[in-house]
């Protein structure tokens, strides 16, 4: 191996990382997720910890009845696919996946990716094209952003959540073609529906308003929002009670518990992205049993609406306890809840004093957020107890204040 050239490649900035208080590495989980898990603590040992960093927000992977379905699953299907799926990828599971997806989300049809990041990725390149224009808020999601970049679009870049902005922005790239006589282009407004280090939401109601107003296509990425938002968890329309966008996107690897990312709208959308999105065609498609678990997991969720009450009630709870606390929170509409601590060596000690004492809180630092906010992202599930969410809120509290 040549150490010299690797080093040019890689040496500096893993250095910088250092430095700078943003070098990653990765903790080791040695129990399923769920509230509470066992961590691999630096000197070797295992020790509990309340789970307060988990996307799986409804607590679904431990499930016994659904462990057992996916089990049943892999027996029936086997492990893998087996190819791409406009070769011989396509199993039943897929269309029965599909056709769940676009009934629990109230629309036309739908289509799977093997990640809610290739759904992103291919959505948006598809769709959009060198002499188009997309409009995106400026804290949406690294996976929207690649899409971006890879359909080669003109992007203007919004104020966070701000409609005002985005009229001025769309009004000032039609001025910019017009001045420049370039033919007429298509036009896409991109937002994440929860943003995932604020836990704050899109503005839907006021969004399909700018869009329909300007000639825009609408796409929601509801990452964060499916099996969280609204009364049955069905996302962020529900969550408003208004129309919705024209694209929706999602993931099933977050509160579902399973693998994968979809599209949802109608059935011409989905049939022009079997045609044209390259993370779609160009990947073998996921497991079938993957996808049988995954349109399981939404089921279960489909017949217990109470179980997103729960998680609703336990954000309440959690933000309560820490204003009582001392701390300084918003209620949060969804299940992500920033604590912002703003220095990035405080925020690392703060989470690393968490640990010690048996709670997980990762620190979040640039470049995910801006420098100097960085926080830690509590996110909450359906199963944890008040009594370990006050536990976590007063830690918490007692941790900031001796720093």
């Amino acid at each position: 191996m040549n150490e010299r050239i690797l080093d040019l490649f890689t040496k500096d900035a893993l250095e910088a990382a250092r430095a700078n208080n943003t070098y990653r590495s990765m903790r080791l989980m040695e129990t399923p997720e769920s509230s509470r898990v066992k961590i691999r603590m630096p000197n070797g040992a295992s020790q509990e910890q309340i789970l307060l960093a988990s996307n799986s927000y409804l607590d679904l992977a431990n499930i016994d009845e659904l462990k057992q379905a996916m089990a049943q699953a892999v027996l029936e299907w086997g492990t893998g696919s087996g190819g791409a799926r406009l070769t011989t990828g396509n199993k039943t599971p897929h269309q029965e996946l599909e056709e769940f997806i676009a009934k629990f989300k109230g629309e036309e049809s739908a289509i799977t990716f093997n990640t809610g990041y290739m759904a992103n990725v291919g959505t948006i390149s598809a769709l959009c094209g060198k002499n188009d224009f997309i409009f995106s808020d400026e804290l949406n999601h690294a996976s929207i952003i690649d899409g971006i970049r890879l359909s080669r679009a003109k992007c203007f870049v919004y104020k966070h959540n701000d409609m005002a902005d985005l009229q001025r922005v769309i009004l000032e790239a039609e001025k910019s073609r017009a001045e420049s006589a370039l033919p007429a282009p298509r036009k896409l407004i991109v937002t994440d529906a929860v943003f995932s280090m604020d836990g704050d939401l899109a503005n839907l109601p006021e969004l399909l308003r700018v869009a329909k107003e300007n000639d825009c296509l609408l796409m929601v990425d509801e990452a964060h929002a499916t099996g969280v938002l609204g009364k049955t968890g069905r996302g962020l329309a529900e969550h408003y009670g208004c129309a919705h966008a024209d694209v929706t996107v999602g993931t099933l690897s977050k509160a579902v518990a399973a693998e994968g990312g979809f599209v949802a709208g109608p059935k011409q959308l989905t049939e022009f992205l079997k045609n044209k999105s390259r993370s779609f065609i160009f990947t073998t498609a996921m497991a079938p049993a993957v996808a049988a678990a995954a349109c399981n997991n939404l089921r279960f969720i489909d017949a217990h609406p109470e179980r997103v009450q729960n998680l609703r009630d336990n954000v309440k709870f959690f933000c309560d306890a820490l204003r009582r606390e001392g701390v300084n929170v918003d209620l949060s509409p969804s299940a992500i809840v920033p604590i912002v601590i703003g220095d990035e060596a405080k925020a690392m000690q703060v989470s690393a004093k968490l640990q010690e004492q048996g709670i997980l809180i990762p620190a979040i630092r640039y470049p995910t957020v801006a420098k100097g906010q960085a926080r830690l992202r509590a996110s909450l599930m359906a199963t944890h107890t008040h009594e370990q969410l006050q536990t976590a809120a007063s830690t918490i509290a007692q941790i900031i204040k001796k720093l």
